[in-house]
């Protein structure tokens, strides 16, 4: 399939920080989202709680709560910020506490953490006023984690999303976009996350982080997964009803399943001490 924005670190013609109707469309269907979505790998949460000075954790753009969960699962006390209220909604009710903003408009009110992370999330943030505020909330010696899934299905599948997707939305500017994108696509993005937190001056020398995992999906699993995409959250349903139509009889041609190769890539810093 297209690398859609959602999963897309780099910026776009339109800069996805500005987007605000396709970053805010992912609450059409929160409970679909959180169902669908894979989480993230155990030794990237336990590497990020382990890089942490302490146990208080901002979550950036939370959506419904998926990292956030595990993080409250290893010990740590989450506060989420996510500029869909409906996403929010969904979050505060698994237990998870949620403040209703974008993170640049978001007021601190003089609180710090030991942790700032961003879990796919940060491409929709300004790149330049986010790492400034990241560093102005993170207590001396915490972390920023910026981190996120590249996944690319097999060509099988990738080509008849594609197909369809020109198709049924023959406007849409992700057409221009190639069926399956290259690791080192997605790994440059990450290294311009590293540039800007550079830039501040504020942070120790970023790391990359790479985890390496896979997942099996059934047809319906994947078709469920989808909708929950940023260049399918805004179509009309019959153009949905095409493209899930499509990827579906490729899936079929396969046995009815596949397994995905993913990646989670982080870009990670430690805010400087005071000299």
């Amino acid at each position: 399939m297209p690398t859609l924005p959602r999963e897309q670190p780099e910026s776009s013609p339109a800069q996805p920080h500005d987007v605000r109707r396709m970053a805010e469309s992912f609450g059409v269907d929160a409970q679909r989202y959180d169902q669908a979505r894979p989480g993230y790998p155990d030794t990237l949460i336990s590497r990020i709680v382990a890089a942490s000075p302490g146990p208080d954790v901002l979550d950036v753009g939370c959506g419904t709560g998926i990292a956030a969960r595990q993080f409250q699962a290893a010990g740590r006390t989450v506060l989420g910020i996510e500029p869909d209220a409906r996403m929010a909604d969904f979050a505060r009710a698994r237990g998870l506490r949620v403040e209703v903003a974008t993170f640049e408009a978001w007021q601190p009110a003089g609180r710090t953490f030991d942790a700032v992370v961003a879990a796919q999330s940060w491409h929709w943030v300004d790149p330049v006023a986010g790492v400034v505020k990241a560093a102005r909330v993170l207590r001396p010696g915490g972390l920023l984690a910026i981190f996120g899934h590249a996944y690319e299905p097999p060509v099988e599948v990738a080509e008849p999303f594609a197909a369809a997707y020109r198709l049924a939305a023959p406007g849409s500017p992700l057409n221009g976009q190639p069926a399956r994108r290259p690791l080192d696509f997605y790994q440059a993005g990450y290294a311009k996350f590293a540039d800007k937190i550079r830039e501040t001056g504020q942070f120790n020398a970023p790391e990359q982080w790479q985890f390496d995992w896979e997942q099996s999906y059934t047809r319906d699993q994947w078709l469920d997964l989808l909708p929950t995409t940023g260049g399918l959250t805004q179509l009309r349903p019959d153009q949905l009803v095409r493209i899930l139509d499509a990827v579906g009889s490729a899936i079929d041609s396969l046995g009815g399943r596949f397994t995905m190769n993913y990646t989670t890539l982080a870009t990670t810093a430690v805010r400087a001490t005071a000299s």
